[in-house]
């Protein structure tokens, strides 16, 4: 086939020769290979709207042999209206047009069709769905026309989104930077639990919830004589074996931090009971208790354990923290070892712990 396209545009499907010097009447005559590179994409249709013939790219889209086949059948035409008839698509000629592949993946495309003889010549492209086309049907740059810019658009998608990748991924480092900092910021870095500024995050927490809870505040007890006598090694021996204990008699929910040197601090979720608080500190006392084995040496030191419910001091954290300490100093008092309850109103009660 041979194309002829007249000066106004419009033109027939002729048998001859390629016309010299710019062909009859100053019309220009294409080649079918030459159409096919120039518009890989195009579509003749004769009068009746079967396809005469077609672009190597749409013959790829449309999976082939479209020679015969019914332009309707092969597109779906919304825009500037629905059309199903050649004539509708003869009168549209130089009119914008929005079409669907009638097959899947019902790929949307934008052309123009301007009448050629009886029938007609469209030229389609991908429009902005041009990277979902490209992956859908396997193109590569050979399917394309020269001269067409989804190419150097497909490259400035593929940039922007290796950028993106990247700054999600810087992103999510500087992310994770920041929760290591906020966390080393609120964690002891010898036994790894919560420090003062860890729990006073915490504490302030449990009292924007109105949780009920116990705050339980532990002193060692004969900690200075194993410094003292073995080192700040077996000194720091004895405090991680400590936090060990803690941890292991506390739940994933509560909150177990070192104040510094030999005291610690314990938040008990949901332990308003006075009875069962008062249990979990003679059992916490009886294992710090136990002899601790360090390097052939037999370390022995005690605790003191002073409670305070959050139920009889509500939005106070001040209130909170030096209740449980006068409950701590009470058990220091009273011959150290103990569990001390403080109650509000009518001072602290205690309990030896073993």
């Amino acid at each position: 086939m041979k194309t002829r396209m007249g000066p106004g545009g419009q033109g027939d499907a002729g048998s001859g020769p390629p016309a010299a010097g710019g062909g009859p009447a100053g019309g220009l005559t294409l080649l079918p290979a030459i159409l096919a590179r120039l518009m890989p994409m195009h579509l003749h249709v004769d009068a009746a709207g079967r396809a005469v013939a077609a672009g190597p790219t749409l013959e790829k889209i449309c999976g082939g042999g479209l020679r015969g086949v019914g332009v309707f059948d092969l597109f779906r035409v919304g825009r500037p209206r629905k059309m199903t008839r050649m004539s509708q698509l003869r009168a549209a000629g130089g009119q914008r047009l929005h079409l669907t592949l009638q097959r899947p993946p019902f790929t949307p495309l934008r052309g123009i069709c301007l009448p050629l003889g009886d029938g007609a010549l469209m030229n389609l492209s991908f429009g902005l769905t041009v990277a979902e086309a490209v992956c859908d049907h396997g193109l590569t740059d050979s399917d394309f026309a020269a001269t067409d810019l989804a190419v150097e658009m497909l490259y400035l998608i593929e940039a922007k989104t290796a950028v993106m990748r990247e700054l999600q991924a810087l992103t999510r480092r500087l992310d994770r930077a920041r929760q290591s900092a906020v966390a080393e910021a609120a964690t002891d870095p010898l036994t790894g639990l919560c420090n003062r500024r860890g729990f006073d995050v915490a504490l302030e927490a449990a009292l924007r919830r109105g949780s009920r809870f116990a705050l339980a505040h532990l002193d060692l007890d004969h900690f200075k004589r194993v410094n003292d006598t073995l080192g700040h090694a077996a000194g720091d021996a004895v405090l991680t074996a400590v936090a060990r204990i803690l941890r292991e008699a506390t739940r994933a929910r509560d909150v177990v931090a070192r104040l510094g040197g030999d005291e610690f601090v314990l938040l008990l979720e949901d332990a308003a009971d006075p009875a069962q608080a008062r249990a979990l500190g003679q059992r916490i006392l009886s294992r710090i208790a136990e002899p601790m084995d360090w390097q052939g040496h037999s370390l022995r030191v005690g605790g003191s354990l002073g409670i305070a419910l959050s139920t009889g001091l509500r939005g106070d954290p001040a209130a909170l923290i030096d209740a449980a300490d006068r409950a701590l100093y009470a058990s220091k008092r009273q011959g150290r070892g103990r569990v001390t309850l403080f109650r509000p109103g009518g001072g602290p009660s205690g309990a030896a712990g073993e």
